[in-house]
């Protein structure tokens, strides 16, 4: 069963048809018979609020939906959190997907930060501890909720008459991928598997209501997605994020797949961060079958702001403080294997500003970058947006070279190339990408002088003055820790903090080309 479909050109949302319906296509129903509609949406927005007011300008469509992981961070980041709702209730965004960031905070603040939302979360595979079954003090000093009552499996619409059902899954890894695993372990997410029963069982229940258009919000990730429009009947969209693919256009047996029944499924995705947002325009049949689409991309740097939404951010959140000039920038790397001068540079000011020897932070964890012009500090929060304070320790060189090893060995191995090569200052270090193996590290002193390191027989005795950010030093995540809490110096403030005051120290037009620190060998 084929379907005629149309890619456009992403930044300006004109439109181009590139396959026109063959003889044999699905769009033979009278043109009474026909519903056209549009899906504004939006994923994995990161809390990206200056991005936020750029995506207000210019998202649009007749539904609009997200895909989870708006939030960002713990109850540290509360205000921010509280922006985001401001900002999809202001689009008109009715649905959203329960991303792993969503549950960053405790059950308590997420209810809150939910019941302040205008439309609703969906996970229809996360299921809960009834709160009478579970430790009367641990519910209290967790601060638990019934969350069946601030997220759903489902929900009803209405277009123009018409019936449009919406379901939402949470991520499979969601308990890998959240802040503090505690705040939720009454919680879990049903396996891939039985995530489609639970999927194809509410499609079955909007079925009975009349619904025969779906929307799936999903924060499974894009080969999960795949997998689920494969292995279901009645999907029809699915709106997808978790694993930040940029997907431009329509391509069958990409993001055009067919379900058990042979009908058409469209998968979408919008990058990460809010750099993107999407439009997809949508005709269907009598019986509900998609019969043409066309997938738009908008970049989201080519819209001006929403002054109104940012007056409202400003309110919550403070007027930033202008803090210098951008003369010019080197772009930001499109994956995690690729070097990163944005986080490089964050690196030098946390060097510059603490005295350190090293510092290091992953790439990963860099949600925008730098722009030519005038800079804020709302700009560099959004580089650097989780709460995760600075510590200062003194490091083995043992520790730093088993810590680069294996970090680099698994960001090798793993989908996606996570958690990605570190950015660092004082440090430059050699990668064989075909093994995935550190080759080569050299100490760089404040004069620039390298100073070789042996990465086979690393020295104990010898100690490097280390700054990294709380979540990588003694937190660990996806990397070794290198000093425990109490062997660290604490400071009560974050890298964008360091990077303000680094940019107001130089006092100069700042260069954003912080490269050469990753060598790669062919």
């Amino acid at each position: 069963m084929k379907i005629s479909f149309s890619n456009i050109n992403p930044h300006f949302f004109s439109f181009r048809e590139n396959q026109r319906p063959k003889e044999n296509s699905l769009e033979k129903s009278p043109k009474s018979d026909k519903f056209e509609m549009s899906i504004g949406y939006v994923n994995d927005l990161h809390g990206q609020t200056n991005n936020m007011t750029r995506i207000l300008s210019g998202i649009k469509g007749d539904l609009k939906v997200s895909a989870g992981d708006n939030n960002i961070g713990d109850e540290k980041n509360k205000a921010v959190n509280l922006s985001v709702v401001k900002f999809m209730n202001m689009a008109g965004i009715v649905g959203s997907a329960v991303g792993n960031h969503e549950l960053d905070t405790k059950q308590r603040d997420f209810a809150d930060t939910a019941n302040k939302f205008n439309g609703n979360y969906f996970a229809v595979n996360l299921k809960q501890t009834r709160l009478e079954d579970e430790d009367g003090e641990e519910v209290e000093e967790q601060e638990r909720m019934q969350l069946d009552k601030v997220i759903k499996k489902s929900a009803i619409v209405e277009i123009r008459g018409e019936k449009i059902g919406l379901i939402g899954t949470a991520p499979v890894d969601l308990t890998e991928r959240i802040t503090h695993p505690s705040y939720h372990s009454d919680c879990k997410v049903d396996d891939l598997e039985d995530s489609i029963e639970d999927i194809q069982e509410e499609i079955e229940n909007l079925q009975k209501q009349g619904v025969n258009k779906i929307v799936l919000l999903s924060h499974l990730g894009n080969e999960r997605d795949k997998t689920v429009a494969k292995n279901t009947t009645g999907i029809d969209v699915i709106i997808g994020g978790h694993t930040h693919e940029l997907i431009k256009g329509i391509k069958e047996g990409e993001n055009l797949l067919y379900s058990k029944n042979g009908e058409p499924v469209v998968i979408t995705e919008a990058g990460k961060n809010g750099n993107y947002f999407g439009k997809l325009n949508l005709t269907f049949d009598k019986d509900g079958v998609i019969t043409k689409v066309q997938n738009n991309l908008g970049e989201t740097r080519n819209f001006s702001k929403n002054m109104i939404n940012q007056y409202i951010i400003n309110e919550i959140l403070g007027e930033p403080e202008v803090v210098g000039y951008i003369k010019s920038v080197t772009p930001p790397p499109l994956t995690l294997i690729e070097e990163n001068a944005h986080a490089n540079f964050m690196c030098d000011a946390m060097r510059y500003e603490l005295g350190t020897d090293i510092a290091i932070w992953n790439n990963s964890g860099t949600r925008s970058y730098f722009q030519e012009g005038i800079i804020d500090s709302r700009d560099i929060k959004d580089i650097a947006p989780f709460e995760d304070r600075i510590s200062v320790a003194d490091v083995s060189e043992k520790k730093l070279v088993d810590m680069f090893k294996h970090t680099i060995e698994d960001t090798y191995k793993t989908h996606g190339n996570k958690p990605g090569l570190l950015a660092v200052s004082g440090l430059n270090y050699t990668v064989n990408p075909k093994e995935g193996k550190l080759t080569a590290m050299n100490f760089v002193d404040k004069y620039g002088k390298e100073h070789p390191i042996d990465i086979e027989n690393p020295r104990e005795d010898k100690f490097y003055k280390v700054a990294q950010d709380s979540f990588m030093m003694f937190e660990g995540a996806d990397f070794d820790i290198l000093a425990s809490k109490d062997e660290c110096i604490n400071y009560p403030f974050n890298k964008d903090f360091l990077a303000c005051e680094y940019i107001k120290h130089r006092n100069e037009p700042i260069e954003i080309n912080q490269t050469g620190r990753i060598r790669f060998e062919d």
